[in-house]
Formats: C-alpha cells, sequence, structure tokens
C-alpha cells in the first residue's frame, strides 16, 4: 500500500479503539480449516511469495454480516464489515440493544469515523489526498498498512529484499522486510505457515526495533464458491497505545459483495451530528470542547491509555 496515504487507517480504526480501555481476550479459537501443502520442503523466498500472493491477490472483496468486536472493559459489539481493494472499507457496529454505536469506513476519496456517544457529536472525515499534510496525522505514530491486511488480504512485495525465509518451530517460516513510511524506515516481520503459505502473524518494529504493532490470524477457513482461505478471527495489539482488539469475522463471503455500493461506500448523514473534516486548516486542536479537541482525544488519550468514550 502507498505509505501516507494509509496513516489514515489508524485514525479511522481509533474511533473503534477508543471503545476500549483494556487488552482483550488473549487466546484465538483453533477452528482452523485443514488445507492442502502448496509450498515444498525449504522452499525459497521467491516460492513464498508466489503462494502468498496466489491465494491473497485474489481476494479483492470480502463481506460479513456476523461479525464480532472485542475487548474486555466494554460490551461485544456485532458487526458488518465489507471490504473491496484498494480503499473501500465499511464497518457498522451496534450492541444488539441500543442500536448503531459505530460507523466508520473509506472510498476512493475520503475516510471518516462516527461514534454515537461522543461528545460533542460529530462526524470525522478527511480526504485521502489531504491527510499526508494534515494536524491529525501527529496522532498516528505507526504506518498501519498491516491493519488492513491484518484481515486477510496481506500480499508480499516481490520488489521488497527480504530476509529469509527462516524455519521456526510449530512448522512455520519467518521473513523480513524494510519498508520506507513517512515516518522513516520500518521492519516487517512476517510469519507464514510453511505447508499452506497462510499468512499467520505480522509485527511492525520501528527504527530503533520498538515492536508498533501486531496482528495474529486464526480460524482459517476456505471459502466453499472461490476456494480462495481467509482467517476468522484476528487479534490485533499496539503496544504504545496499551491496547489488543479481537475482530471475529465469522462465515465471512469472498469476492461476493452486497448491496447497493453507492450506500455503502459513501460517507453517511447523521442528523444532529455536523460533519468536521479532520485537515481543515481552520480547525484548532488545541482548543478546549472543541470538535479537533475532542477528535484529538480519541487518538493521543487513547494512545496514552486514556479515558474510554463509550458506556453502556
Amino acid at each position: 500500500m502507498d505509505g501516507y496515504r494509509s496513516c489514515h487507517w489508524l485514525l479511522v480504526l481509533t474511533g473503534l479503539l477508543a471503545l476500549s480501555g483494556a487488552s482483550c481476550p488473549q487466546y484465538l479459537t483453533q477452528y482452523t480449516t485443514p488445507g492442502p501443502r502448496v509450498l515444498p520442503p525449504a522452499p525459497s523466498i521467491e516460492q513464498v511469495i508466489q503462494a502468498v500472493n496466489q491465494n491473497n491477490s485474489q481476494i479483492h472483496s470480502f463481506t460479513t454480516n456476523h461479525a464480532m468486536l472485542s475487548g474486555a472493559g466494554w460490551p461485544t459489539l456485532r458487526a458488518s464489515i465489507a471490504f473491496e481493494r484498494p480503499w473501500r472499507l465499511r464497518v457498522l457496529a451496534d450492541t444488539g440493544l441500543t442500536g448503531r454505536e459505530l460507523d466508520l469506513g473509506s472510498n476512493d476519496q475520503i475516510f471518516w469515523f462516527w461514534l454515537r456517544r461522543n461528545q460533542p457529536p460529530a462526524l470525522f472525515y478527511c480526504g485521502h489526498d489531504r491527510f499526508a499534510t494534515c494536524p491529525a496525522r501527529r496522532m498516528i505514530p505507526i504506518e498501519p498498512d498491516f491493519l488492513i491486511e491484518a484481515l486477510g488480504t496481506a500480499e508480499l512485495d516481490p520488489g521488497l529484499a527480504y530476509q529469509g525465509p527462516t524455519p521456526l518451530p510449530g512448522d512455520r517460516l519467518e521473513i523480513r522486510a524494510i519498508r520506507n513510511t513517512p515516518s522513516g524506515a520500518v521492519t516487517k516481520i512476517t510469519i507464514i505457515d510453511a505447508a499452506r503459505a497462510w499468512v499467520l502473524e505480522q509485527h511492525v518494529y520501528d527504527a530503533r526495533g520498538q515492536l508498533q504493532a501486531s496482528s495474529i490470524a486464526d480460524g482459517h477457513r476456505r471459502d466453499p464458491l472461490t476456494n480462495l482461505v481467509m482467517p476468522t478471527a484476528v487479534r490485533i495489539n499496539v503496544p504504545p497505545a496499551q491496547f489488543s482488539l479481537r475482530v471475529d469475522l465469522g462465515n465471512v463471503q469472498i469476492n461476493r459483495l452486497a448491496g447497493d455500493p453507492a450506500v455503502l461506500w459513501a460517507m453517511p448523514n447523521y442528523p444532529g451530528y455536523p460533519a468536521v473534516d479532520l485537515c481543515d486548516p481552520n480547525l484548532h486542536w488545541q482548543q478546549p470542547g472543541g470538535p479537533a479537541a475532542t477528535a484529538a482525544r480519541l487518538g493521543t488519550r487513547v494512545w496514552g491509555g486514556g479515558e474510554r468514550t463509550f458506556r453502556e
């Protein structure tokens, strides 16, 4: 993914992560579907890249209406999630009792996030092409390409210089690559199933060797119509923020988006929630109680382990 443009994903997910204040359960349910061996013993890096991309590059979209977002200290949210390459994402979540609580998404031009209980009420948005110079970008401690890739769409760039594959216990392989981002060079470690070429773990380290983010995927399932494989459970951890989030995707449908695209990928309008452009140069980010200050709290205070904005 494009480095500066992908920065928005962490801000988008910050609206979701603001619901959390503690870590989620430490273990994922084990219900991985067996699959045929696609890698030979002691494969080359070229064989690993080809095998991983053979599956993941064919995942052009996915959708699920039975996802669950969970973490300690806040109620489990039921969610519908839709994704379409390269930038389209929609997550709608509710508690099952109180109606919609969360709407975050992205189309080809903008991204947005909305929390029903946010005070003051607002729907925050920003254009992809403006985010590189946006004041809100200061809230982003990492380049979060992997946050979308963690859901099962990660591809290996054959243009990068890789170290490995290095065998690991449990019939796994490790590969490393340095990626240049607007915040500097980062090292991405990818752990792969040595037989089936499934991406199991992704870890991003900054130039000082500090872990910035990681994801662990499990419950891999083969879609019966496309024969493609995606995980059904993902745990995303961001150590600088001291939180973890678990996403149970449920029965994901691959390459079969449902619904009207004109509605699915459109920024919503919630009466009583004015639209606030995060990249508006006229916003005063330090103004107490202002909408920009509220957006900043959704980033900096959460990253600092601060307050939760959701109360049941």
